[in-house]
């Protein structure tokens, strides 16, 4: 069975959508990425959801894009800056930095493309390099 319901969308169709729909995605794709990751750690569930706030947070997020954005394509890098420059109608939480919140909506739109499009090897690649420069900086 797959996650997707039977369907993929088209990546210039994906790409037509609003970077806020695409992030509205993308934020449960990452914090299900996240939360995959930390469950093979064999933590209990409070350390599972304590964990999981210091990868799934705006400042967090915005420090992957910075370590990812020199291996993203063109397309990928456009969808990440629609999502920068996309104005969320709620207002930004007071714990966040606006310049953090919009990376991290840039992260989340970028998940979402990928997602939306079925492009599982490109999130997995992805997710390597975030992991492999995880383990060198610690």
């Amino acid at each position: 069975m797959s996650l997707r319901f039977d369907k993929v969308m088209d990546e210039q169709e994906a790409f037509q959508l609003n970077a806020l729909q695409l992030a509205y995605l993308g934020d449960s794709v990452w914090e299900m990425i996240v939360r995959y990751g930390l469950v093979f750690q064999k933590y209990n569930v409070h350390h599972l959801h304590e964990e999981s706030v210091k990868r799934v947070n705006a400042r967090a997020q915005a420090d992957t894009l910075a370590r990812i954005s020199e291996f993203l394509t063109e397309r990928e890098a456009e969808i990440v800056r629609r999502g920068r420059n996309a104005h969320p109608k709620h207002t930004i939480p007071k714990n966040q930095q606006p310049d953090h919140y919009a990376a991290s909506t840039g992260l989340e739109a970028l998940f979402g493309y990928l997602y939306l499009t079925g492009q599982d090897d490109r999130i997995t690649s992805i997710i390597q390099m975030i992991n492999k420069q995880e383990n060198e900086h610690g």
